[in-house]
């Protein structure tokens, strides 16, 4: 979700030049322990959300609910936490923020006591006319606690005049625009609803019961079933509402059929290697972009480089596809976390190797093709080209499995605003001198839909939003030409 008070957040010192999901949503109806099971969901889904967490739980006659600040592990290895959260039913939320404090009115999921019971809601994905229906529902008399565009679902549901939570639900989803996966709870059942076009995934799965009955789960990825020990059913699909109780899944469709157009960046960095998005192994689809990548862009070298980690399937697909030997040139420090104190502009200018180092043993004397997914400021690739120049290499030539990124996203990815990214202001060769690579070459737009089995991009109706490639937008930017609230203290 974003702030409702400005469509594209700044990135904070010491970022480290990624564009970044930032929700992750679990769900399971029916289970033993619902509360560790969803905490193991979210544990999968942690590379969606790393600022803050929670779980909501229902255990027949009362909601519990937990959020905490940090990591899943670090708010849910207590037992007494756990104990705290009683129920076979339970949804989770993992949030990445970017602006000002992540603080814990920010936390989801949100929780709200209504005239038919108790409601809590966790969502992913962006809406695109949030500032303008919050400024009407103040208008109207609510009060928000937060400065999240999810908490205007919690106030639309409330003045809806329809008597169930479904229609309720409902009546809110007609009236917001944007890009949203969300997972919903009351005590008639778990909810899960993808947006429209689909932008934003959302799966189900089944649940094995000792009892023999199934439990079902909800999930942004297929990762999060394999953890808890479920298995795949289908993705939901665009525009689709299921509703889940102890009847089964039931489907309603309330919204007019449209194009499905889901985020290709997914496919590119998002989604774990291990998850299957769309019916695509994300592994594979990385190594053919790869491949792809080398048939687009080749040039004569001796060892092929991932940039770690999301640029290794992508480098050995095109290692596989030129032939030129792969290697570990490049070795990543995974016990250095995002938010590393930076005291000094000399330590902040080594930032970079507190997670990476130079292996000299495979660089030096090499010309290297360094592989990496994206370009995003450019300030960590001219650090990488640095690097591996001073461990020895002759030449470095940098590979791009996506093509440039030219605009912002606001449709659930933390972009910055498109000043700040180099191939809005750069062509390619300008790009390669600013960080220092002696080539450098992004697959093409045609190319990446090819190694998703798209034979090529239809300008009229793509097949995925590629919105950050392409500047073609999908859904109405209603806040954008809506000027936002005015922003009177610093929120996360």
């Amino acid at each position: 979700m974003m702030d409702v008070y400005g469509a594209v957040r700044a990135e904070e010192p010491g970022d480290d030049d990624k564009m970044h999901e930032e929700c992750g949503v679990f769900g399971v109806w029916y289970a033993q322990d619902a509360a560790a099971i969803t905490a193991l969901g979210l544990h999968a889904l942690q590379h969606r959300g790393q600022e803050a967490t929670g779980i909501a739980t229902y255990d027949g006659e009362r909601f519990h609910i937990h959020k905490g600040l940090g990591l899943v592990g670090d708010n849910y290895s207590d037992a007494k936490t756990m104990a705290g959260l009683p129920g076979a039913h339970a949804i989770g939320h993992n949030r990445y923020a970017t602006t000002g404090e992540t603080v814990l009115r920010n936390v989801q999921p949100l929780y709200a006591d209504f005239a038919f019971g108790g409601f809590a809601v966790g969502h992913n994905g962006n809406l695109t006319n949030a500032a303008a229906i919050r400024r009407e529902l103040v208008r109207r008399g609510c009060l928000f606690q937060s400065s999240m565009d999810s908490e205007v679902f919690i106030h639309l549901i409330a003045i809806s005049l329809y008597s169930t939570v479904l229609d309720r639900l409902i009546d809110a989803l007609k009236q917001v625009v944007g890009a949203y996966s969300l997972v919903a709870l009351s005590q008639d059942g778990l909810i899960g609803v993808r947006d429209p076009q689909g932008v934003r995934p959302l799966i189900l799965g089944r649940l094995p019961h000792p009892d023999g009955k199934d439990g079902w789960v909800l999930a942004s990825e297929t990762c999060a079933l394999e953890i808890v020990g479920a298995e795949f059913v289908r993705d939901i699909e665009p525009g689709e509402i299921v509703v889940i109780n102890d009847q089964g899944v039931r489907s309603v469709k309330p919204f007019h059929r449209t194009t499905s157009r889901f985020c290709i960046f997914e496919y590119v960095y998002f989604a774990r290697p291990d998850s299957v998005m769309e019916g695509k192994p994300v592994y594979m689809a990385r190594k053919e972009i790869g491949a792809m990548l080398a048939r687009e862009s080749g040039v004569d070298a001796d060892v092929i480089v991932p940039v770690p980690d999301s640029g290794v399937p992508s480098a050995m697909g095109y290692a596989a596809e030129s032939g030129i030997p792969y290697e570990l040139g490049i070795i990543r420090n995974h016990y250095v976390g995002r938010t590393f104190i930076e005291p000094t502009d000399q330590i902040r200018n080594l930032g970079v190797r507190l997670k990476h180092s130079g292996n000299r043993a495979v660089l030096q004397g090499k010309r290297v093709i360094l592989v990496d997914d994206s370009i995003v400021r450019g300030t960590t690739s001219r650090k990488i080209v640095e690097m591996v120049r001073a461990a020895g290499a002759t030449e470095v030539h940098m590979r791009i499995s996506s093509p440039p990124t030219t605009h912002s996203c606001f449709y659930g990815i933390d972009t910055p605003e498109r000043g700040k990214l180099l191939a809005a202001r750069h062509d390619v060769q300008e790009m390669a001198e600013l960080i220092g690579a002696d080539s450098l070459a992004f697959v093409s737009i045609d190319g990446l839909y090819q190694a998703l089995g798209v034979a090529q991009r239809n300008a009229v109706n793509p097949h995925f939003c590629d919105a950050c490639f392409t500047g073609d937008y999908p859904i109405p930017l209603h806040d954008l030409a809506d000027p936002p609230l005015t922003l009177l203290t610093k929120v996360g």
